[in-house]
């Protein structure tokens, strides 16, 4: 682990010196550097959970990744500044009010020296990290709830109830317990993943959202859209707002999209999962 150039890549100046003010400050910087794009899946890049190859992506190439890619990176990271982290199983609740299977998200345990859940690959998730403490009201409507050996997070939005964004155990998981939600969500059609290009990076007014040639911008309260006018203009918005200049990679194109090596897994987080 390159640390000086991690930390270059999210543009953190501030103490290294492991705190919760410190896993703060490094998970809004994260936040606010590095998109949630699914871009690989469909440059046909296959996505491989390993730290090395996860560096040479996210920091040298600059780009962004989904849930295992960022998640695994920062624990990664914060590991080697010298915090406690572990890689927790979540499932994410769709429309129809269902809970995803195992590993279909990845989400970190923070020890610092109190329990902080932090979550750099949600696309539209909480900003800093929560304090893994069941039932406090917590910034921006989130909450943490417990129940039956489960944690619920869930996030209440303008006065309404909290509605459920996730569940996940305390476990510790390695890269290898996720192997085939990853490789579901990179080549099943079942998989929105698979359907439609997205790249969304929070902001220090709110988040802009790139969703095929759909272009959301919001500040606070208020929400601007456009559709871009061709794919000249959608790389041009990849550079200018999200940092990413594609380009062809070795074993770009080789992947496997077949579907029939997938049984159908009901309730997959990313039917709706709600990144944008």
């Amino acid at each position: 682990m390159d640390i000086d150039a991690y930390l270059r890549r999210i543009a953190y100046r501030g103490s290294p010196r492991p705190s919760p003010e410190t896993l703060r400050d490094l998970h809004v910087a994260h936040l606010r550097a590095v998109p949630f794009e699914n871009l690989s899946v469909h440059l046909g890049e296959p996505i491989v959970l390993d730290d090395h190859a996860l560096f040479e992506k996210i920091v040298a190439r600059r780009r962004g990744g989904f849930c295992y890619e960022l998640n695994g990176l920062f624990a990664a990271l914060l590991r080697a500044l010298g915090f406690e982290v572990s890689m927790l199983s979540a499932g994410v609740m769709n429309p129809a009010g269902r809970f995803g299977p195992e590993f279909d998200h990845m989400t970190l345990l923070v020890r610092c020296p109190d329990p902080w859940l932090a979550d750099v690959g949600f696309g539209d998730g909480f900003l800093e990290p929560l304090r893994l403490h069941a039932g406090e009201e917590q910034p921006a409507g989130w909450r943490l709830s417990a129940h039956r050996g489960r944690w619920q997070l869930s996030r209440a939005l303008e006065g309404g109830a909290p509605r459920p964004r996730y569940r996940f155990t305390t476990t510790p998981r390695a890269y290898a317990d996720y192997a085939r939600m990853c490789a579901f969500h990179q080549r099943s059609p079942k998989s929105p993943f698979t359907r439609q290009r997205l790249s969304t990076i929070a902001t220090a007014e709110g988040r802009v959202t790139l969703t095929g040639l759909r272009l959301l911008t919001s500040h606070g309260s208020s929400k601007a859209e456009r559709v871009l006018a061709d794919e000249v203009e959608w790389t041009e918005v990849l550079r200018e707002t999200f940092g990413i200049v594609l380009s062809p990679r070795p074993g770009a194109g080789r992947m496997s999209r077949t579907p029939e090596s997938f049984s159908p897994l009901r309730g997959s987080h990313e039917q709706g999962r709600g990144h944008t």
